[in-house]
């Protein structure tokens, strides 16, 4: 079924912001991108997805590899012990010492599901035939793999699942445009404008949409 997704800001990436906005998804693509008036007239029996917000491209994590290798997402279950954040340095190594490949596959899962949540539709790769349990799950979790130099050396800072925090803008930080025919990869933030992505303030994800689908709908 075709699905309009609508917000009160479109910011396509190289292009112009659309106010009231919508994307018209059809399958994996995007059929049809521009104000919400013009997409559902030309789509009437389209389902309407409404938005709060600003409506994206989905984002491109470019510490991926660390984040999946060099920390521990811990389960739901282990907060109480180890937090819900990621665990990085020492506390990592101290897990990994000991952690069998069940439980680091685990952390992985994890990791890439709250990837999700934070928008991201692709990672920066490329992801090594040396492990091949990693380079599956990230293949089974449907997020792309982009080739791209990371902006952020290996090992220098804490790597962060929020995309924006590695201080690159929205066309930086997308993994490209919006444009009809393309992959329907999109994020959606409940923030009043492009520059409240940026900075220390919350930036909520409600949503992010994968090849169409929708992986991640805030509650």
């Amino acid at each position: 079924m075709l699905t309009i997704h609508a917000a009160p800001l479109v910011l396509p990436v190289g292009a112009a912001a659309v106010v009231d906005g919508a994307v018209a998804v059809d399958g994996s693509r995007i059929a049809a991108l521009g104000p919400y008036e013009e997409v559902a007239a030309a789509h009437p029996a389209a389902r309407i997805r409404r938005w709060p917000g600003l409506l994206t491209p989905g984002l491109r994590q470019d510490r991926a590899r660390e984040l999946l290798t060099r920390c521990y997402h811990p389960d739901p279950r282990e907060a109480d012990e180890l937090g819900e954040l990621p665990l990085w340095g020492e506390e990592f190594e101290r897990l990994a010492a000991a952690m069998d490949a069940t439980r680091r596959a685990g952390g992985v899962r994890r990791g890439l599901q709250r990837m999700l949540r934070h928008g991201t539709t692709h990672l920066a790769g490329p992801f090594g035939a040396d492990d091949p349990a990693l380079r599956t799950a990230v293949a089974r979790s449907g997020l792309v793999v982009q080739i791209a130099p990371s902006p952020v050396p290996a090992g220098e800072g804490v790597p962060d699942l929020d995309p924006f925090a590695a201080g690159g803008d929205l066309a930086r930080t997308a993994h490209g445009p919006l444009t009809v025919g393309g992959r329907a990869d999109l994020a959606v933030f409940d923030v009043p404008d492009e520059a409240a992505l940026y900075g220390g303030g919350p930036r909520p994800c409600v949503a992010t949409v994968l090849a169409g689908r929708l992986v991640h709908r805030a509650r």
